[in-house]
């Protein structure tokens, strides 16, 4: 997997902090903010419940967006996501 910078968000993300929420909460809420956004447009999610490691890289798989980055920073995981074509 491709590392886009994952210490900074880009100037041209959008920044999702869902620390503190647990499944299924992280999906839905990416979810819903990558339907607002257009093609190619990037989403970083901050997340902290452990199935967000399994969850939110099948829904980009599921959805058709390209999951460029993901990381964890202490109990911190944070995943850089480019809206594709399909949502």
């Amino acid at each position: 997997m491709r590392d886009d910078g994952e210490g900074a968000a880009a100037k041209d993300e959008i920044v999702l902090d869902l620390v503190g929420l647990n499944c299924p909460l992280p999906v839905l809420k990416s979810r819903k903010a990558l339907a607002g956004l257009t093609q190619g447009a990037r989403l970083r999610v901050l997340a902290s419940d452990p199935m967000s490691a399994i969850d939110l890289p099948h829904m980009c798989a599921q959805d058709g967006h390209r999951l460029l980055a993901q990381s964890r920073e202490g109990d911190r995981l944070i995943f850089v996501i480019e809206r594709g074509g399909v949502s």
